[in-house]
């Protein structure tokens, strides 16, 4: 017989591994909204009753609400690395297991983070933009990038990846970590400093740390003030990192060269319609208003969270996603959270 499967979060990019890939042992049903305390709604009673496993991405939102309406329910798989989305006291309670996948992506978002670097320092995005305005300004002057100091927060597989990256084109790298890599400071001149020096030193820094809660708003006021009068700001990682009214006040005062984030602190956050549409939460609602601001200002560049997304990366992270349903199904712990 077959495990009932609810697939949420289900993509564009996903249906390419399901075409080539057949479940014979799962009963598949594919949803494209996230899973949260409004969406749940919209499960059949059949759905809450039959489904043994649920995979869903970080967009969603598996709190005790969620939780306690399944009612056989054995294994959540998130296809992500991280699992703050879930609520783990809720699944230990009802005796479920949690599967996510070990670190993916490495090559995508370094790569992708090279892009928007790239893209921040020679302009491309505001040159692009001023083809059918005729206000926009003429000159698009940037920089080369074996001519500034960029900063690296954060050097594991994904900083290091970047680094490496970044010596090939002659960068001059600064870096903070709590584990400096040896093997970047013997191979690819990274200097490793203190937070608050990468900070007042670097033209360009780039977050790329690993999120628990005590980095919430890593990057506020007083972080932003301390770094150089026309330097560039991006994160890669999570939106808590950033507290963004802090962010839109010190860029309104034209501090900023750039700024670029590939993350807000709710991620179905729709920041350019006009309609704020991931309302579950006043925390999202009062998220929404300083991202919309600051996707109208020059040289900013807001991505919907799509860094790793690659075709290679999405595989892989499907692919190590059935393995370790498979191994639960076997009675294995692969890839296990608990």
């Amino acid at each position: 017989m077959a495990c009932k499967m609810l697939f949420f979060d289900y993509r564009e990019s996903e249906e390419k591994f399901f075409n080539e890939h057949k479940f014979d042992s799962y009963e598949i049903k594919f949803f494209k909204d996230s899973l949260n305390e409004v969406t749940i709604g919209q499960l059949t009673e059949e759905d809450l009753e039959t489904a043994m496993m649920i995979s869903v991405n970080t967009s969603s939102k598996i709190d005790d609400n969620v939780v306690s309406q399944f009612k056989n329910l054995r294994v959540i798989s998130t296809r992500s690395t991280s699992y703050d989305h879930i609520n783990l006291n809720s699944c230990i309670r009802k005796n479920i297991a949690l599967i996510n996948v070990d670190s993916y992506g490495t090559n995508a978002v370094a790569q992708f983070t090279l892009g928007i670097i790239l893209q921040l320092i020679r302009q491309i995005c505001v040159a692009c933009h001023s083809i059918n305005n005729p206000l926009a300004p003429k000159s698009f002057c940037g920089r080369d990038l074996d001519n500034v100091k960029i900063g690296v927060i954060g050097t594991g597989v994904v900083g290091s990846t970047l680094c490496k990256y970044l010596n090939c084109l002659g960068a001059d790298i600064f870096a903070y970590d709590t584990k400096p890599n040896k093997e970047l400071v013997d191979k690819y001149c990274v200097q490793y400093i203190k937070f608050e020096d990468i900070l007042k030193v670097s033209d360009i820094v780039v977050l790329l740390i690993p999120y628990t809660e005590d980095n919430y708003h890593k990057f506020s006021y007083d972080e932003f003030k301390q770094m150089k009068h026309g330097s560039y700001f991006i994160n890669i990682t999570r939106g808590e990192f950033v507290d963004n009214e802090a962010l839109l006040e010190i860029a309104k005062t034209g501090k900023f060269k750039g700024i670029a984030l590939d993350a807000v602190a709710c991620p179905n956050l729709r920041a350019f319609d006009g309609n704020p549409k991931d309302v579950t939460s006043d925390f999202c609602i009062d998220t929404y208003e300083p991202i919309r601001e600051l996707a109208k200002l020059p040289n900013v560049i807001i991505t919907p969270r799509m860094a790793y997304d690659t075709q290679e990366s999405v595989d892989y992270k499907l692919k190590r996603t059935f393995e370790a349903l498979g191994d639960f199904l076997q009675g294995g712990r692969s890839n296990r959270v608990f």
